[in-house]
């Protein structure tokens, strides 16, 4: 029987994208494959990492009883986790449940055939820009072939990564495919010089986002 490496479930508040402010049942994958140099999760990155090994049903169980309808599945990076296409499979049988898998832009959504048109699963997509050091690794078919019912999202933490954000957003036509989202380190780039940017490159269908978790609690608060 499969069993997953889940080293962190819990009911909150979803801190950012298309069901920001609502509540979800987070499932936190251990393991991933990149190495950003901001990552605000670095405790779930090592592929050593373990936790509870959980089987779907364990899974859909807690989902349940949480009663959110909105569940995230994140990391870590999900979509290198062994099974996980069987999973979300199994959780999109619940026509109550909508579904947001957070990856990091390096592995092919497009690839997972079987859940990409599912009505009740959205990807929320990472372009990861200069200032992560990891934007060679990124798929950009990825950003070809998103959906309308997906999610692009940059962080960004300078002014490079603003001025290549649009660029991307430009090259693949973003704004015309998808949701698309600016989410500033806060530490590192003032979220004023975003909306300023965003005034004068008249950059319309673009949302700033800041992470509501973020804000409610301290930024290092793990299980919110």
């Amino acid at each position: 029987m499969m069993r997953y490496n889940i080293i962190e479930k819990f009911l909150s508040i979803d801190g950012e994208g298309p069901t920001a402010g609502e509540l979800a049942a987070f499932i936190r994958f251990g393991g991933c494959n990149l190495s950003c140099v901001w990552c605000d999760t670095a405790y779930s990155i090592g592929n050593d990492v373990t936790g509870e090994q959980l089987t779907k049903e364990d899974i859909y169980s807690f989902v349940k009883g949480t009663c959110a309808r909105n569940v995230t599945i994140t990391g870590g990076e999900p979509l290198i986790q062994e099974g996980v296409e069987d999973l979300i499979l199994f959780l999109a049988q619940d026509p109550e449940l909508s579904i947001h898998i957070e990856t990091n832009g390096s592995v092919p959504i497009y690839e997972f055939r079987r859940i990409s048109p599912l009505a009740n699963v959205s990807f929320i997509v990472d372009y990861k820009l200069p200032g992560s050091r990891m934007e060679d690794r990124m798929d950009l078919r990825n950003f070809e072939l998103i959906s309308s019912k997906d999610v692009c999202k940059f962080v960004i933490g300078s002014a490079e990564d603003l001025e290549k954000a649009k660029a991307v957003i430009d090259r693949y036509m973003l704004a015309e495919k998808c949701l698309v989202y600016l989410s500033p380190i806060t530490s590192m780039m003032d979220p004023v010089e975003i909306v300023e940017f965003m005034k004068e490159n008249r950059m319309n269908r673009i949302r700033l986002q800041l992470q509501l978790h973020k804000i409610i609690w301290s930024p290092d608060t793990k299980g919110v």
